[in-house]
């Protein structure tokens, strides 16, 4: 269980990171310190998380769903963006996905030759590599959502 919680706490802040800690603040109802426990990693802290409702608010306010892609990967679900009411039109085509594709793995690839390079990968240089894959996850995902609308 300390897996998971360490898992969702790190995608729980991406998803406050992602808003911003004063927008997140505000959708919430939250104070800063209160969002800052909900991802600390402290021992005192370990069993406190983001109560659902507030994840649904920041996550309708996010690029990304940081902590529903965190679930959903927990159970090797995949997501895939829908077409209701409250999806908007992704901007660009498959064209320009995989350009955006190409730059942000050729960027991955940068980082983790920087990171590599000693031989040990520190906290620091995984949290960078998270984000970038985290990205690299969004682009997979605006791509596969142009090519379900051109194949329908």
């Amino acid at each position: 269980m300390a897996d998971i919680g360490g898992y969702l706490k790190k995608h729980t802040e991406a998803l406050v990171k992602d808003v911003g800690i004063e927008a997140a603040c505000e959708i919430t109802g939250k104070s800063k310190a209160t969002l800052g426990r909900y991802y600390s990693e402290n021992q005192e802290h370990s069993d406190r998380f983001m109560p659902v409702d507030s994840v649904a608010r920041l996550e309708a306010s996010a690029s990304y769903p940081h902590v529903t892609s965190a679930l959903a990967d927990l159970r090797n679900i995949t997501l895939s963006y829908g077409n209701g009411p409250n999806c908007a039109s992704r901007p660009g085509g498959v064209n320009s996905d995989v350009i955006a594709l190409s730059q942000r793995f050729a960027t991955l690839m940068s980082e983790y030759q920087s990171a590599i390079e000693d031989g040990i990968i520190t906290v620091n240089e995984a949290k960078r590599l998270l984000r970038e894959t985290v990205l690299l996850q969004q682009v997979l995902l605006d791509m596969k959502l142009h090519l379900e609308e051109e194949s329908a």
